[in-house]
């Protein structure tokens, strides 16, 4: 993966006239702007274009027709495209993603690629941060080309759910100086799973992306149901899990160790409960 970004990227955070921009583009009103066009009946003109771009495999999709571009970022998936490991004792990834692992250090703070982040800052509560110190978190970074619903990873039940306000950087690398997981808009849950104990998972939005759709606030749910999805862009998701309950892979963690990523597809597995 290229550190330095597209070149629009570059330009809007590295240089000094592109940084001016930027202030402007990162607000939420921008995104539901852009969201105007994308759920547009013109928008559908950009499809093909992006297919082939993006070179996506429109096989493993449900087909169309898609009445917007909108339409088409968040088309499902056939069933058997992306099946489920129904295994119990075994962690799934919850999305399609570019992911890497990293542990929870004393004080709650989280090392992610060169930047310290605090716990507490990014859930906007002290004392669930310190639920995870010790702990390990994953970071599941989806791009345009990703398919981009997301599913519960466990049996089990939403204890919380919270929307926490913010700005929409790119989740791309070129921005990691910007602490985007802990600025831009997001939505956290902590899952009651049958087997890992009390999992955070918070989807966090992105330039063009400010509109994450969870499905539900109170709900008993089932490995590989449905939890929700985002609308256009790339976009990021966060796993916490408590110390001593899961047994992630070691390449996630030597992945993240590199400033590298591991290609997940939604409903592999990634690790397995501690024994």
């Amino acid at each position: 993966m290229k550190k330095q970004g597209s070149k629009v990227l570059r330009f809007l955070y590295t240089n000094r006239l592109g940084r001016v921009a930027l202030r402007r583009l990162v607000k939420r009103e921008v995104s539901q702007q852009a969201r105007g066009l994308f759920t547009s009946s013109v928008s559908r003109l950009a499809i093909p274009l992006f297919i082939r771009k993006a070179k996506i495999d429109m096989t493993q999709f449900m087909p169309g027709p898609y009445r917007s571009f909108n339409e088409f970022f968040i088309r499902q998936i056939r069933p058997k495209a992306r099946p489920i490991d129904k295994t119990p004792e075994h962690v799934i990834s919850p999305c399609d993603a570019k992911a890497a692992a990293y542990p929870v250090t004393r004080g709650s703070v989280w090392h992610v690629k060169g930047t310290d982040y605090s716990l507490a800052a990014l859930l906007g509560s002290a004392e669930l941060a310190a639920r995870y110190e010790g702990g390990v978190g994953v970071v599941l970074r989806l791009t345009p080309d990703d398919y981009h619903r997301y599913c519960y990873l466990d049996d089990g039940y939403l204890e919380t759910y919270r929307f926490i306000p913010g700005v929409l950087h790119t989740v791309q690398p070129i921005a990691e100086k910007e602490q985007v997981l802990a600025v831009n808009c997001r939505e956290y849950t902590v899952l009651q799973t049958e087997h890992f104990g009390p999992v955070l998972q918070m989807e966090v939005g992105a330039v063009l992306i400010g509109h994450i759709v969870n499905y539900h606030s109170h709900h008993r749910f089932k490995r590989g149901e449905e939890k929700g999805r985002f609308e256009y862009g790339g976009s990021t998701i966060l796993l916490f899990f408590e110390k001593g309950r899961v047994r992630l892979h070691p390449q996630l963690f030597k992945s993240g160790s590199c400033g590298r990523e591991v290609r997940l597809r939604m409903g592999q597995t990634i690790g397995s409960k501690e024994k």
